[in-house]
């Protein structure tokens, strides 16, 4: 899994003025290289409970979405497009993650993902 996070995982930052044209060939690429690592997410997450869960929460949270995924959120328009976005990598989340947390509070990993989603 790490080795697949590391070396398999590539979305290009392009300028917002060459992929605001969805039908753009790049757009179109950055669009498929996102909803791949989103998969790739929800398939590191699914060995919570095997794997150790820092080991989990590191791969998938800290260098998958951090480093990866929220880059491509936070360059995407906000709309329906980015709310889209933001569902399936929340929907990848175990809740049990979740269960012991207080009101109002996240998982470090999750600060500047939740600070984007109050926006």
């Amino acid at each position: 899994m790490k080795k697949s996070v590391e070396e398999d995982v590539f979305i290009p930052l392009y300028p917002k003025s060459t992929v605001e044209d969805k039908s753009s060939l790049r757009s179109k690429f950055q669009e498929r290289r996102f909803w791949s690592a989103v998969k790739l997410l929800s398939n590191v997450v699914l060995w919570d409970g095997i794997v150790q869960e820092d080991k989990v929460r590191d791969l998938g949270l800290s260098k998958l979405l951090n480093r990866y995924l929220l880059l491509n959120i936070l360059n995407t328009p906000l709309g329906p497009d980015n709310m889209e976005k933001c569902n399936k990598v929340v929907a990848c989340l175990p809740e049990r993650w979740f269960q012991d947390l207080k009101g109002g509070s996240t998982l470090p990993e999750l600060l500047n993902f939740s600070q984007h989603l109050l926006q």
